[in-house]
């Protein structure tokens, strides 16, 4: 296995996924939370942190299914964050039978068509390559980053932004990602595991559209953080880390019917 991953607790397994443009020390609050009740598995993706740069086309579900054979785990509660969640869908559409539950945190969608808005924003950032320093100050003052930037983990994310795109520009031969077909997008309500949709309240509109193609799940529930943006993984670890716990242990609908009591 050539990623590179660490494996802290003991438990049911948890495997997380972490979005583009950061790497796995992103989970550093979430995950050694967790691992008080579960055993945790993070990984580098192929590119970011401390795994290799893709040098030819790439398929992240596959990388995750080589990892989990290489842990000789049969199945997991996969956890993904942003492209992430989008990685998790499809290996659990690809293989359903290794997939216990599925927690999707401010996914993207294969097959998804994005807004003019984001577009036009994505194409601000990509405009100003190959000058890392403008590429990550125009990455980190879209909109969904709001509350991250005028929070304490404000130098942690450029770091980790600037880190992976420093190794874009240096050693990436291959951009390329393959994605399983049909996209995950025409095909949600295959989805069979019990799945938890998370997403914050600063966010472009197109996270409402996607939240929206998700209720096709048979067995979705929703969660809304209030005040958080795209990295609220990182600003709000500990209620993202509550609603995962009781989640995977099925207890989240008791813990929200006696909120609402």
């Amino acid at each position: 296995m050539r990623l590179y991953y660490e494996v802290q607790g003991n438990g049911s397994p948890i495997v997380m996924i972490h979005s583009g443009g950061v790497d796995s020390r992103v989970w550093k609050y979430m995950a050694a939370d967790l691992a008080q009740s579960f055993q945790v598995i993070t990984f580098d993706g192929r590119g970011t942190g401390r795994s290799p740069a893709p040098q030819q086309p790439i398929s992240l579900v596959e990388d995750l299914r080589a990892l989990l054979e290489h842990l000789e785990l049969d199945r997991v509660t996969l956890v993904g964050h942003s492209m992430g969640g989008q990685v998790a869908t499809d290996f659990t559409l690809s293989y359903p039978s290794m997939v216990e539950c599925l927690v999707v945190i401010a996914p993207s969608l294969t097959g998804y068509t994005f807004s003019p808005e984001f577009a036009a924003y994505m194409a601000s950032v990509n405009a100003a390559a190959p000058d890392i320093a403008k590429l990550v100050e125009l990455s980190l003052a879209g909109p969904i980053y709001r509350a991250t930037m005028a929070s304490p983990h404000r130098d942690f994310l450029r770091e980790m932004t600037a880190s992976y795109m420093t190794r874009v520009f240096t050693e990436w031969k291959s951009f390329e990602v393959l994605w399983p077909e049909p996209p995950a997008i025409e095909r949600l309500e295959e989805i069979t595991a019990r799945t938890l949709f998370i997403r914050g309240t600063i966010e472009w509109p197109d996270m409402d559209n996607i939240a929206e193609c998700y209720s096709r799940v048979p067995a979705i529930q929703h969660a809304v953080i209030q005040e958080a943006d795209h990295m609220l993984i990182l600003t709000h670890a500990q209620q993202l880390v509550d609603h995962i716990r009781l989640f995977v242990k099925g207890e989240l609908d008791d813990a929200a019917n006696a909120a609402r009591k």
